[in-house]
């Protein structure tokens, strides 16, 4: 089953920039209204570019992206979202510490990471949870930012391809491509939203890791993604490890 997008389906609150759309049942009743008001508002910013969305799956799923900006994760968001798909990323535990952002992040179901203590296997557990109702879990599979001066994935970690293999749940890939433009790699500042930039995300096929080990699983999660940001930014990749090769 595969879900249309329900921004076409709501006409009406498209047009008056209430995201009617949206699912929001992961967020708490009272930050809704916000969680809406910051969807239209988003939109409004940007030229969205989006492509082959048909193949994002009904749910579970485990969306993986490539990381080049501190605020693509809004971007990638606000995609999902309008796509009738909440996203749960998996977040470092430190931001769930800063006063008010920590509320937030948890009234709107994200999921903190706890990294480098016996309490990282809580994200994993807090991921399967979200994955068996149903949800979409998000990973940036890279950990960070690339740190590659032309913003190429860079090699990821293992999170993503331990999660689907505990739980069965397809791996997405979607490559993203503009956010630099608004804020450039791990600069810090304001975002330039204007002029409105276009911002392009491109939906793969789900990998297939049938039979891989947790390391060739990640590589090829990561070699799926570069491909699809050659496709989307019209450049050839740098070359990578591919387990398929």
């Amino acid at each position: 089953m595969i879900l249309s997008n329900p921004a076409r389906q709501h006409p009406i609150g498209r047009l008056i920039g209430l995201a009617w759309g949206v699912d929001l049942a992961p967020v708490v009743p009272l930050l809704r209204p916000a969680a809406r008001l910051v969807i239209a508002t988003v939109e409004r910013l940007i030229r969205p570019d989006w492509r082959d969305v048909s193949k994002l799956p009904a749910g579970p799923a485990i969306v993986v992206v490539n990381h080049i900006s501190n605020v693509d994760p809004v971007l990638v968001g606000v995609f999902l979202a309008r796509n009738g798909h909440w996203p749960r990323f998996l977040a470092k535990d430190s931001l769930f510490g800063v006063p008010v952002l920590g509320r937030i992040l948890t009234a709107i179901s994200q999921i903190p990471v706890h990294r480098g203590s016996v309490e990282a296997a809580d994200a994993l557990r807090d991921a399967v949870a979200a994955l068996a109702d149903g949800g979409y879990v998000v990973i940036y599979p890279e950990g960070t930012i690339t740190s590659d001066p032309r913003l190429w994935p860079m090699k990821g970690r293992t999170g993503a391809a331990r999660l689907a293999a505990r739980t069965g749940a397809p791996v997405i890939p979607v490559a993203q491509w503009g956010a630099e433009k608004i804020l450039y790699g791990k600069r810090l500042g304001f975002p330039a939203f204007l002029p409105r930039k276009p911002i392009t995300m491109l939906v793969g096929d789900p990998v297939d890791l049938e039979g891989l080990s947790v390391d060739d699983a990640t590589e090829r999660i990561m070699a799926r993604i570069t491909e699809l940001v050659g496709r989307v930014r019209g450049e050839e990749p740098p070359v990578a490890y591919d387990p398929d090769k």
